[in-house]
């Protein structure tokens, strides 16, 4: 009759034989044993796991992809607000520095009084050179009052409201302007185009003029103050048929950049046309 060996032998070669494979283990002998163990298990743990990030990507990218869109419209609407904020701000840079160079002109001409206007409207018409201003009759604006920058003379009023003006520049066909050359004094007539150049005629055909002469109101006529900068002497033409030399004038105020002008509020410009004489009738 065969017997079961005692509890206590059993248990002795259990431990005897764990002792063992952890020796074996330590040593590296078990290596390629556990190698086809773990290894299947770890590639059906990686497969797994990458099958359960596609279905989790595929449930949440609608999402993720709506979430986006709407962050890029906000980050959109906020640049376009900060840019408007930018041009704003360059805009009040230079209407500042603009009105500090005015405020600055008029403490080097004390004798004249004025009125600042900002520019609100451009003329459209290819044959008329004018623009319109935010001043009018209600702050003592009144028909021909000289208007400037700093650079030099724009036009004057040619027709008022109570709350704006038109200002004739002195670019327009319409524009007539007695001059005078600041270095060879010679004096001769400003005239407007209908291309927007303004021309220099009049000039005695015995007056030697040179380019680069600054050209200066004379204050004759009676329509502007004398004194007052239009430009600068570019080309001469004398002909020798011609009883007067004239020559192209380079504006000093740049009118396609007028955005704020000044008004001369104190001059009383004079129309002397009555007193020409015109042709006699019969």
């Amino acid at each position: 009759m065969k017997t079961n060996p005692p509890q206590s032998i059993q248990l002795i070669v259990i431990l005897l034989v764990a002792l063992g494979l952890i020796g074996m283990a330590l040593s590296g002998y078990l290596t390629p044993v556990s190698r086809l163990l773990v290894n299947p298990v770890v590639t059906a743990q990686t497969w797994l796991a990458i099958r359960y990030q596609a279905i989790q990507s595929l449930i949440t990218q609608p999402v993720d992809i709506n979430t986006l869109r709407h962050k890029n419209l906000e980050l959109e609407a906020e640049n376009s607000r900060l840019q408007v904020q930018i041009i704003e701000l360059q805009q009040q840079v230079t209407e500042a520095q603009l009105l500090s160079t005015l405020v600055d002109y008029e403490r080097r001409h004390v004798d004249n009084q004025y009125i600042a206007a900002s520019v609100i409207a451009r003329d459209i018409s290819p044959f008329m050179h004018y623009v319109i201003i935010d001043r009018g009759s209600d702050d003592g604006l009144r028909k021909g009052m000289p208007v400037i920058t700093h650079q030099g003379l724009v036009g004057n009023i040619a027709a008022v409201t109570a709350g704006a003006a038109r200002v004739q520049l002195i670019n327009d066909p319409g524009s007539s302007i007695n001059v005078i050359l600041q270095q060879s004094e010679v004096e001769g007539v400003v005239n407007g185009q209908i291309t927007g150049e303004i021309k220099l005629d009049m000039v005695s055909k015995n007056a030697t003029i040179q380019p680069g002469e600054l050209v200066l109101t004379s204050g004759l006529g009676g329509k502007y103050p004398a004194n007052i900068v239009i430009g600068q002497v570019v080309t001469i033409r004398s002909d020798a048929y011609s009883l007067f030399q004239s020559a192209s004038v380079q504006p000093a105020v740049d009118f396609s950049q007028l955005d704020i002008v000044l008004i001369i509020t104190n001059f009383q410009p004079e129309d002397i046309s009555p007193l020409v004489p015109g042709p006699s009738t019969p």
